[in-house]
């Protein structure tokens, strides 16, 4: 009963609600002229396909595993990576908060330092007037975690991925660490990778976080079923594409 209440509440939510709008108004027409009118039927099509977890599941999952965990980690520092923070949410020890993502990466660095004691640098700026600076919230989370103060450092200035890259590697060679350990979402992983080979920072250990899919996908009646998490899985993921296109095309 609660997996049927589930789809029925997707099915009434946007983007489900928009698509059975949209497969009214088709069959509607149709009825009174016999023809289809090709461009929403193009606009259902592929609402449709953006909005199930097979297409959102199947693009994430290509991405999430392009890059696996290390068995041993070999490094000197943890690098982390942002993804956004909001600036006047209340927190437990002051105001902003990362975002999902962010948090996630943050607390596997975390974890990480917990076992190995390595420095970490978070790498994140203020992106927008309305967000907060990531990196400066991440620093007092971690201080909360009773992580010291000399072993966080942050880069608190970089806007996107080419930056986090950019400026990360100034921090290395002044504290002249050598084998960092890469921490970002592991959809992000392989337009994060291509950025900093772009950079001077070389033999970077890869570990992704903050998973979305199983490493191994299964199909169900509900991977058919519009919803809206999908469709956001779906855009991040194309995202991710069009920012990894961009980058090649650079080279």
């Amino acid at each position: 009963m609660l997996y049927v209440l589930k789809t029925i509440a997707n099915l009434i939510l946007p983007p489900g609600c928009l698509i059975i709008a949209l497969l009214v108004y088709i069959v509607l027409y149709y009825r009174m002229s016999k023809r289809l009118p090709k461009l929403i039927v193009t606009i259902f099509i592929a609402f449709y396909i953006l909005s199930i977890p097979l297409t959102s599941d199947l693009l994430m999952h290509s991405l999430e595993y392009k890059y696996q965990p290390p068995d041993k980690l070999n490094g000197d520092v943890i690098i982390v990576l942002g993804g956004g923070a909001t600036l006047t949410s209340p927190d437990y020890n002051g105001s902003g908060n990362l975002s999902g993502s962010a948090s996630n990466r943050l607390l596997t660095a975390a974890r990480i330092h917990t076992k190995t004691g390595l420095p970490i640098i978070f790498s994140g700026g203020k992106v927008f007037n309305s967000s907060g600076n990531e990196a400066e919230i991440a620093k007092r989370q971690l201080l909360d975690l009773l992580i010291s103060d000399n072993s966080v450092i942050i880069e608190n200035k970089s806007l996107n991925t080419a930056e986090n890259a950019k400026f990360t590697e100034v921090l290395l060679t002044k504290y002249q660490y050598t084998k960092p350990i890469l921490i970002t979402s592991a959809f992000h992983m392989p337009r994060a990778v291509i950025n900093f080979n772009k950079s001077e920072i070389k033999n970077f250990q890869i570990y992704p976080a903050d998973y979305t899919t199983n490493k191994t996908l299964s199909v169900t009646f509900n991977s058919f079923v519009p919803s809206s998490s999908s469709f956001n899985y779906s855009s991040i993921a194309l995202h991710e594409y069009l920012g990894i296109i961009q980058l090649l095309v650079k080279k």
